[in-house]
């Protein structure tokens, strides 16, 4: 079935199920909704302060809001969705809806969905991202290579960048960071952020350097490896240190093997220590702004 709002109303009980999901993001360990007829019980608003001022209701076939508070809080269950997933137009939004839900809708291919590809050279890695905070661990939809890199080089991530490198404390500053990036999984696709719910390996491995003295040094030795390929490569959220995803391939010995042979040989060739967090195949990766950050060619579009 071709993607549309009538196809997606059609699969989520009128939209219902969609205000259940974006509800879940923000409160997981809670019941968000109680439907009762075609009206839902009032319950906290995540866009107005986590208030019980939120009421939602169907109507003319389509699941609509409004909050009792904020009287130009209203729309249809599209609108709401928009706050959530944040796109540029609704096309894409309808995508992430499909993809989120797992509605399996069909959209049709775009020019930008072609990549470069010859005769020794046809993979490509899809990732799971997750929209902030970091205690999201329920995927928003699954990007290729080219596209995480589109948003790190973008203006997206700019402002959050900047307000963490001015803060100073320690505990302020991972609180921030929890709060504030957005995050992929680049060893995969998932169902949900956790090693067994891992649907697809990408065939990506992450290795994370922390507290660097000289970053440009370090990036031209990763650019220059002669034995791994630099797939991705961006400056970290801190802006001390990087975030080097290389290709491996798992069809060989498992991620938590591979990882720890590339950390001894990194060790040994630069005298540099990874963490260690990548050995997990669901391991989190913040995005952070970095104009510069580089992109194997093989990603490009055509």
């Amino acid at each position: 079935m071709e993607i549309s709002k009538a196809a997606i109303l059609n699969k989520t009980h009128y939209g219902i199920n969609i205000y259940a999901y974006v509800l879940k993001q923000y409160y997981s360990n809670q019941t968000v909704l109680s439907l009762t007829g075609r009206s839902c019980k009032i319950i906290k608003n995540p866009f107005n302060k986590d208030k019980e001022t939120l009421k939602i209701t169907i109507e003319n076939n389509i699941a609509i809001h409004i909050d009792t508070e904020l009287s130009s809080f209203k729309g249809d269950v599209f609108d709401f969705a928009q706050l959530y997933f944040d796109t540029e137009n609704s096309e894409q939004l309808l995508i992430k809806i499909s993809v989120a839900l797992q509605l399996n809708l069909k959209s049709k291919p775009k020019e930008e969905d072609k990549f470069f590809h010859n005769a020794e050279n046809t993979w490509i890695a899809k990732c799971s991202f997750f929209k902030a905070p970091i205690r999201n661990v329920f995927p928003a939809y699954t990007l290729w290579l080219h596209q995480i890199h589109s948003l790190i080089i973008s203006t997206k991530y700019k402002s959050a960048t900047e307000s963490y490198r001015k803060i100073t404390d320690t505990k302020e500053a991972r609180k921030f960071k929890a709060n504030n990036f957005d995050y992929v999984t680049f060893s995969g696709i998932f169902k949900k952020r956790n090693d067994k719910e891992l649907i697809k390996h990408s065939n990506l491995l992450t290795l994370d350097f922390d507290h660097l003295e000289n970053i440009i040094e370090l990036k031209k030795h990763l650019l220059n490896d002669d034995y791994f390929d630099t797939e991705l490569l961006f400056t970290s959220p801190s802006g001390k240190g990087l975030k080097w995803i290389i290709r491996v391939e798992i069809s060989e010995i498992t991620h938590s093997e591979y990882f720890k042979a590339v950390a001894n040989y990194l060790s040994f060739t630069y005298n540099i220590e990874v963490d260690q967090s990548g050995k997990d195949v669901s391991r989190a990766c913040f995005l952070s702004y970095d104009p510069t950050a580089f992109i194997n060619k093989r990603h490009q579009l055509v």
